[in-house]
């Protein structure tokens, strides 16, 4: 109100008999003076004023100004009479303008939140939104919205605008617990314009709380219905005692229900998004299915041709690998993961071992080996079949290869027995039978005897261990286009000897090669080098048991696990040897200095005779054959170049002597040796 009253007037009047007109700035109140000329009443009707007023939107306050100025300037009764009733029109007038244009802003606010809803991308985008223009249009200090949680069967908050406490922000309201959870529970609209004085609902101590850190005094609350169901409730809120309005309560049940809509679409979009990414998952299980399903054919057709052009282990996991896309090796028994090669035996399917898969390649109770995928620790089930199903294919390959080399090894045996024994057998038939094995028996050969050391009082044991020895014997003899047969407790080997190579040098890979095969000493005596085997009957026969005396020599000499030939032994060879081969003795040993004498007519034979005669004594021995004691040096050095630096040595000294003697007892001269 103005700070003077109109009655004030009266007392600033002039004198009785003057004119009954205020002065215009002395009489006036203070709201009429400072009020603009539009505002001053018009003597063309009541109505200017308040139409000018309503035209540029002025305050309610503004209205009463006209009424004032006139009473101020003593304006007849029915002046100031027609001016109230022209502003009491005025007011309705502006109140129905303002009603109009809350309404339509409140219908756009609800038209924009819809438009926000046809075009949802992000719901919590959607929800801040209707809380932001709840908030702006109810002119409340909070507004905010809460959502049911049916599996804990309470309600909390999911929006605030204008919170400024972390407690209420993070609210969960029990079922009919404080405003909201009456309102989630019972489905209807709830206003109080005092919440901790009104006991119409349940009071909580963290609700309470909440909402004490908050400051809220007025609350109204809304629901958010789908069909029948409340999803959740929507609040407008003040900081101090206020009475909603039943059009506020309606606007924000609107925006509630544009909420519940919001809330229902992006359910159904997050439905179909997980239906569509349903749908395409299968889609991929379904692609992935049959390419699995492809590669299992794929790897059968190439199995499959494997097995019928003869291929190998190693084939079969070449095959695999490219199929699998991984690393497949196969590995013996024992070399493979102990742990994992039982377990997939009992089980019957490839089991994982760290980062690789180990399928067991077994033929009954007998474990052949594995076959072991590297870089693959993930494996579809139809891959992992895929996997065994080599491993079935390994096992079948193996186990034909053993029976076919089973056959070839007991033919080699049985061709070697015929040579050892049937001496009355038609050589021509052996030869044939021998160049089916692609065996020479033509060629220059050497009989070997090998034998397991370390012998076992178990029999089985022990038994075992020489099947063992004849096959890893009969593997190296087929591999060197050869012959062996398990013979005498061990087994016999008949090998070509290439050129270079020696019976010695043959006896003694031998013997390592077989006895890495077993995993035990085996050791092997070596007869002189035969050829022509089929020229006499007992050849090979005797130089078999040549090499079974070598063998029991070196058992004898303590050499176990040694590979040796007669020729090793010197003059100790003669006594081995079954035949005394005296001339090639002789030649092994002087041949050189023999030769030298023949094609250069020198003494170098009688100087050697006469050397050791004279026990070793250069001067006793120029004066033995009547020659200077250089000439004796001479030739002893010639000597040492043709028979080798160690000529002196004690073992050397004694088989040359005892060649000497030989050569001169038996009168044989030996071939000529090579220079």
């Amino acid at each position: 109100m103005p700070r003077d009253h109109p009655q004030s007037a009266e007392h600033s009047a002039p004198a009785a008999g003057a004119p009954a007109r205020p002065r215009p700035d002395a009489a006036r109140p203070d709201a009429a003076r400072h009020a603009p000329d539009a505002a001053r009443p018009a003597p063309d009707g009541a109505e200017a004023p308040f139409l000018e007023l309503l035209a540029r939107g002025a305050p309610a306050e503004a209205y009463e100004q006209p009424v004032l100025l006139a009473r101020a300037e003593g304006l007849p009764a029915e002046r100031v009479a027609a001016l109230e009733r022209a502003k009491l029109l005025a007011l309705r007038v502006r109140s129905e303008i303002e009603g109009r244009r809350r309404r339509e802003a409140e219908l756009s606010a609800l038209f924009e939140t819809a438009h926000d809803l046809a075009g949802l991308r992000d719901l919590d985008a959607v929800l801040r939104a209707i809380v932001q223009r709840a908030r702006s249009l109810l002119g409340t200090d909070v507004a905010y919205l809460s959502l049911n949680d049916p599996a804990r069967g309470d309600t909390y908050m999911r929006v605030t605008e204008g919170s400024v406490a972390a407690r209420f922000q993070q609210l969960r309201l029990g079922m009919g617990e404080g405003l909201g959870g009456l309102v989630a529970q019972t489905a209807r609209p709830y206003v109080t314009d005092d919440y901790f004085r009104d006991g119409r609902f349940q009071h909580t101590r963290s609700i309470d709380s909440g909402v004490r850190d908050e400051g809220l005094v007025a609350i109204v609350g809304v629901p958010l219905t789908l069909g029948d169901h409340v999803i959740g409730v929507l609040f407008a809120a003040d900081r101090r005692s206020r009475v909603f309005e039943r059009e506020q309560i309606a606007l924000l049940g609107s925006f509630a229900a544009l909420a519940a809509a919001a809330i229902d679409t992006a359910n159904l979009l997050a439905e179909t998004r997980s239906a569509l990414a349903g749908l395409e998952r299968a889609n991929e299980i379904i692609q992935d299915r049959s390419a699995v399903i492809e590669r299992a054919s794929d790897v059968h057709d190439r199995l499959a041709e494997l097995v019928l052009r003869g291929g190998g282990v190693h084939d079969v996991a070449a095959a695999v690998s490219e199929v699998l896309d991984g690393t497949v090796e196969f590995t013996e028994a024992p070399a493979a993961p102990a742990e994992a090669l039982e377990s997939s035996r009992a089980e019957g399917h490839a089991v994982r071992h760290g980062g690789d898969w180990t399928a067991a390649v077994a033929a009954g109770d007998e474990l052949l080996g594995a076959l072991v995928l590297r870089g693959h620790p993930e494996l579809d089930p139809v891959d992992q079949r895929t996997l065994e199903r080599a491993a079935m294919v390994t096992s079948l390959l193996l186990l034909a290869r053993r029976s076919a080399a089973e056959a070839e090894q007991r033919v080699r045996g049985e061709l070697l027995d015929d040579l050892l024994d049937a001496r009355d057998r038609d050589p021509r038939l052996l030869r044939e039978r021998a160049t089916r094995l692609s065996a020479d028996l033509d060629a220059t050969h050497a009989v070997l005897a090998a034998r397991l050391e370390g012998g076992t009082a178990d029999a089985d044991q022990e038994a075992d261990a020489r099947r063992r020895l004849w096959a890893a014997a009969s593997h190296l003899a087929a591999t060197r286009q050869g012959l062996a047969a398990a013979r005498d407790g061990g087994t016999v080997l008949l090998l070509p000897l290439t050129p270079g190579d020696t019976a010695t040098g043959l006896a003694r890979r031998t013997a390592r090669e077989l006895g890495t095969a077993v995993h035990e000493p085996v050791t092997v005596g070596a007869s002189a080098p035969v050829g022509q085997l089929l020229d006499r009957p007992d050849t090979v026969a005797t130089a078999y048991a040549e090499a079974r005396r070598c063998l029991d020599t070196l058992r004898l000499l303590g050499r176990s696990g040694d590979g040796s030939a007669a020729e090793d032994f010197g003059f100790l060879g003669l006594l081995l040897a079954g035949e005394r081969d005296i001339a090639g003795f002789v030649d092994r040993t002087i041949g050189r200095v023999v030769a030298y004498d023949a094609r250069r007519g020198t003494e170098l034979l009688r100087t050697l005779d006469a050397y050791f005669t004279c026990g070793m004594s250069p001067a006793r021995t120029k004066d033995e054959l009547h020659v200077h004691v250089n000439t004796v040096a001479q030739r002893l050095d010639r000597v040492g170049r043709l028979l080798g630096d160690d000529w002196q040595s004690p073992a050397r000294t004694l088989e040359i002597q005892l060649a000497l003697r030989l050569h001169r007892l038996s009168g044989i001269t030996p071939p000529p040796a090579q220079p």
